[in-house]
């Protein structure tokens, strides 16, 4: 069986890319694609690890994602040394793609894909004959679940025909079609992918401003206070995050035929991008809020600190007026 390994980083555009591609393949014609993401595609090449053959697409995505998808085949995906087998391949297309800096952090996705084409008698039966080995492929474990478990790992279930059948879980897939017909899905799995590492990018980026208010404003009393041009990069800072929500946030609105539009929402579902965009959501109006407090605290005490410089300038003057009255007085003598 075929094995469609898709791994995601952040990663900057250089400024040389070719004019932006079309997603291809999916199934029927969609109302709607998603034209709002800008694909291009980097290079494709064969290498070999662990004694097979990967072969390695690699796309980025409106300039900021790099999206891999890896396919190998193996001989039987379900036997628990093919597992170990499998790990190996996967961890080594790691090493050989993701920088140092996102392996270490743990920002970037993985995601396997298990492709079937021959499921008899039916890809229903078939799965539930294969329940137990599904579920260990899916979340690369060797334990023994228990029923519920297993249940709920294969209940997301998507049908384009009798013999088509798709089933989507959180960490892994598995694409039944006798005709090969596998890309279309693919293409969405990448899509789903890539919305969950661009919200995980969106909240790394709004913790890191928080770091920062927090490190400005609220420690080191003593370093000298933060200036206007400071809370102006901050609310440059906080705009640009929200612009770059609002974008991320629209891929959800994809909506194509009937199989597209349904297989796309069981993958929000799966990967809880719903509540990743309302977790998001929350960061924003908080941060919102902080900055809108700092802005009005910064513009009292400059208020005041111009109060204070005022009431300084009027007692200077009126000390000056006391010293010339009393010196035009004679009260004052120089020797």
């Amino acid at each position: 069986m075929e094995i469609t390994y898709l791994i995601a980083f952040p990663e900057l555009d250089d400024g040389k890319n070719p004019a932006p591609e079309k997603f291809k393949g999916l199934k029927d014609s969609p109302y709607f694609e998603p034209i709002d993401i800008e694909l291009v595609t980097l290079g494709e090449e064969t290498i070999l690890i662990e004694g097979h053959a990967v072969t390695a697409m690699r796309q980025r995505y409106d300039g900021r994602v790099q999206m891999i998808e890896c396919h190998f085949e193996l001989k039987d995906p379900f036997a628990v040394s093919v597992l170990q087998e499998r790990a190996k391949i996967e961890k080594a297309l790691q090493s050989k793609f993701i920088p140092v800096k996102y392996r270490d952090s743990g920002l970037y996705e993985e995601y396997t894909i298990l492709l079937v084409q021959d499921a008899k008698p039916t890809p229903d039966k078939w799965i539930e004959k294969n329940a137990l080995k599904l579920t260990r492929f899916i979340r690369s474990q060797r334990e023994v679940f228990d029923k519920p478990e297993m249940d709920e790992i294969l209940s997301s279930r998507l049908r384009y025909s009798a013999q088509d059948l798709t089933l989507v879980d959180w960490e892994g897939a598995v694409i039944i079609a006798p005709a090969a017909d596998f890309q279309s899905d693919i293409a969405l799995l990448k899509i789903g992918n890539y919305q969950l590492l661009r919200y995980r990018m969106l909240d790394e980026s709004i913790e890191t401003m928080l770091d920062k208010l927090n490190e400005a404003f609220f420690k080191n009393r003593r370093r000298p206070r933060p200036t206007r041009g400071m809370l102006r990069q901050i609310a440059e800072h906080r705009l640009e995050v929200m612009l770059d929500f609002e974008r991320a946030e629209q891929y959800m609105l994809l909506i194509g035929d009937w199989y597209t539009a349904k297989l796309y929402a069981a993958i929000q579902s799966e990967f809880y991008l719903t509540d990743w965009k309302e977790s998001l959501k929350a960061k924003l109006d908080n941060l919102e809020n902080i900055v809108e407090t700092i802005k009005d605290n910064f513009t009292i005490s400059f208020e005041n600190l111009m109060d204070q410089l005022q009431l300084i300038g009027w007692v200077v003057l009126l000390i000056g007026y006391i010293y010339l009255y009393f010196l035009d007085a004679g009260w004052i003598t120089f020797p």
